[in-house]
């Protein structure tokens, strides 16, 4: 039997991943693309490129682009800002995670709920629709990607209980490199576990949100070809199922541990192509914001702020990213919903908000808790301690 030539998202391994691969990458290249030259690769930069699409049962054949970002860059620990106004991580998949959370917030601001959610059981929380999927397209391996971890019977004690400066001995867990200026930002390849823990909707939104997860994670081919007995839909897979199975804890009842499917996509175009060889890469600084609401800005990495901010404007909130922290906490307290009323009298901290998700900080606290996790150390509580002003 001849498989259809229309590409649609995998289930149960009835469709050849590669078209869906094809999908996926197609939709989000596209659109890229069809982008202004502002804040994209010039000359011999290169930059990644990281998107979450949207399949439905009316028409899988073609994903939706709901977010995309790009990026290389964050910010070394000295720079990092206590007010929120910074962005401190501007990898590519932060970024367009970050610009997905822009997009529901502004979706249920302008027409009270985004069309691909609905009214959980309880009635007061959304969720995906059935049939919906939500999955992650990137141009090459996320940072951070490390072999399969050996068994925690396997790993000496000193190393189970290892602390920041110990971690480089098991890698599982990673800070992102940083030139002189020591990073706090996990890896993406981390942050990716984390989303399979607790969702990628983050603490905030699970006040209104069940736990999002990706069902599928697709990654461009190596321009020259993987390393021998090197396979992305498999070796990656195993990783993340190989860190997951570590968590012996029950989760609370919405959360669950959701291993995504990985697939391969096509070695994308040239700017997404780091040049190796005798001459150096040169990844571009800036980070392109972009989602179906409207959005779309460009972050220059190494500062945080949108770019064109001069050192004098450096304080100016205009030159606020709508990704900051800061930003980010003002749209979801301008959200109208029930379950927020608790947050209208008086001015909380960011982090005093986050906190208040009980089953999200209990969830992530069993993954930080999880042998092979025990290294992930939080960011200073400085950093959240910012009033937001509803």
């Amino acid at each position: 039997m001849l498989l259809s030539s229309s590409p649609a998202p995998p289930r149960e391994g009835a469709v050849a991943p590669s078209l869906w691969a094809e999908a996926a990458s197609s939709a989000v290249l596209r659109h890229y693309h069809s982008l202004p030259k502002k804040g994209k690769p010039q000359g011999r930069e290169s930059t990644v490129l990281a998107a979450f699409l949207l399949s439905t049962p009316q028409d899988p054949q073609s994903p939706t682009v709901l977010s995309m970002g790009t990026g290389t860059k964050c910010l070394g620990a000295s720079r990092l800002s206590t007010r929120g106004d910074l962005v401190h991580d501007a990898h590519a998949e932060v970024i367009a995670r970050r610009a997905l959370l822009r997009l529901v917030y502004s979706e249920f601001g302008h027409s009270g709920q985004p069309d691909w959610l609905v009214g959980s059981g309880d009635g007061r929380r959304w969720r995906l629709k059935d049939g919906h999927c939500l999955h992650l397209y990137i141009t090459q391996l996320p940072c951070g990607v490390m072999p399969v971890p050996p068994s925690e019977s396997e790993l000496p004690r000193e190393q189970l209980d290892c602390g920041v400066n110990g971690c480089s001995d098991i890698g599982f867990v990673q800070r992102k490199p940083g030139r002189g200026d020591t990073t706090l930002s996990m890896s993406c390849f981390d942050k990716i576990t984390r989303w399979s823990v607790v969702g990628i909707q983050g603490a905030l939104l699970s006040h209104i949100l069940e736990p999002l997860y990706l069902t599928t994670i697709t990654i461009g081919q190596l321009p020259d070809g993987a390393p021998e007995g090197f396979s992305i839909e498999n070796n990656i897979e195993k990783v993340l199922n190989a860190r997951l199975s570590s968590l012996s804890s029950r989760l609370p009842a919405s959360f669950k541990l959701s291993t995504p499917k990985f697939f391969e996509a096509p070695v994308p175009p040239k700017e997404f192509q780091q040049i190796s060889g005798d001459v150096p890469p040169l990844t571009c600084g800036y980070s392109i914001c972009w989602n179906k609401s409207g959005l779309h800005e460009v972050v220059l990495g190494t500062t945080g702020r949108k770019q064109g901010t001069s050192s004098k404007a450096a304080c100016f909130s205009s030159t606020e990213s709508l990704l900051c922290k800061r930003r980010l906490a003002e749209a979801f307290m301008s959200l109208e919903h029930s379950l927020l009323t608790k947050f209208q009298s008086g001015d909380l901290s960011y982090r005093a908000m986050k906190d208040e998700a009980h089953e999200y900080q209990h969830t992530l606290e069993l993954l930080k808790k999880a042998p092979f996790f025990s290294c992930w150390r939080a960011k200073p509580a400085s950093l959240g301690s910012f009033a937001v002003v509803r």
